[in-house]
């Protein structure tokens, strides 16, 4: 005679049941959705409302300053004012997104292929390449910054060889000494292309592992040349990867300030420096907090209207189904 225990045992479906009005009953599934909701609250929601209260500040020489020190309510929109009216603030706005527009574009360019050779070699190779794209995240991001340094300075081989190349295309009168790199936004994109690019390849590669290779073969036998079947195919479907992809490289790059500040130009200062400027070297504790909420509103919004839209089109596409 069997005992009840072995029963439950026997069955993984009632013992599943129980288990499950087991943790709903004692409220660990509340619990345990409300951490991530606590997180962004403290660690997000709390400390952009300080910023936003320190852009509505007028300056002070206390540090931080906020928008309720001096009598409630007191607030001043001439810092959103200045925005638009200092012309460092417009082109420091201007430079960060054309700087990171070019870099998710050179990433996307370079990463798209990488992702997908690692998706058709054979799997026996695919962890080792993974581990190698990824494999500069074990190394300081400063010192790779500072290599990159080295390496575009006016006496390195990587800027003689250039330079060779360069001399050897154009008449003698054009031949230079040296290629100016350091300093330039030019060295900025290339270094945020270098240190970006696995954020563009991991969600391609997540992407295109995911999709049926029976649909490429089935449109080589009905006669598709490799490239229609790529324009055709895989490049639609990987979409929300090129996306995905992009907005990880975009965001970034948008605000980032170790690269702009170590192989930039000072006077073509992206925002990300800016805002280090502004809250350091000026003390301007209620300018530099609404250059860093322009900022976020810059790039939150775009990504807010996109989900909303893509959520409709999904929800529409469902509904015809």
């Amino acid at each position: 005679m069997t005992t009840q225990s072995s029963v439950e045992e026997s069955n993984p479906v009632s013992l599943k049941e129980k288990y499950n009005a087991w943790f709903n009953r004692k409220g660990w599934r509340d619990v345990l959705i409300a951490v991530p909701y606590w997180w962004l609250l403290l660690f997000f929601f709390v400390p952009f409302l300080i910023v936003v209260a320190m852009s509505l500040a007028k300056t002070a020489t206390t540090s931080p300053p906020f928008a309720f020190l001096d009598g409630w309510p007191y607030v001043r929109f001439e810092n959103y004012m200045r925005l638009f009216e200092d012309h460092l603030f417009v082109r420091a706005f201007f430079i960060s997104v054309l700087n990171a527009a070019w870099a998710t574009l050179f990433c996307l360019l370079v990463g798209y292929p990488m992702a997908l050779g690692l998706v058709r070699v054979p799997r026996a190779w695919r962890t080792v390449l993974l581990m190698l794209v990824i494999l500069p995240f074990w190394t300081s991001f400063l010192l790779r910054v500072y290599a990159w340094m080295g390496l575009m300075g006016t006496n390195s081989w990587f800027n003689k060889l250039l330079t060779g190349a360069y001399n050897a295309v154009v008449p003698a009168d054009w031949a230079i000494h040296a290629i100016q790199m350091n300093n330039t936004n030019f060295a900025v994109v290339l270094v945020m292309v270098y240190s970006y690019l696995p954020f563009m390849i991991l969600p391609l590669y997540a992407n295109l592992e995911r999709l049926d290779r029976q649909l490429d073969e089935a449109a080589l036998d009905l006669g598709s040349k490799p490239w229609q079947v790529f324009r055709d195919i895989t490049l639609p479907l990987s979409v929300p990867g090129i996306i995905a992809g992009g907005l990880l490289v975009f965001i970034p790059a948008s605000g980032e300030l170790i690269i702009p500040s170590l192989v930039g130009s000072a006077s073509d200062p992206m925002i990300g420096r800016v805002i280090n400027d502004q809250f350091s070297s000026a003390r301007d504790w209620p300018m530099a907090s609404t250059v860093a909420v322009a900022l976020l509103m810059l790039l939150v919004l775009p990504m807010m209207a996109y989900t909303h839209f893509e959520s409709k089109a999904h929800e529409g596409g469902e509904a015809k189904k």
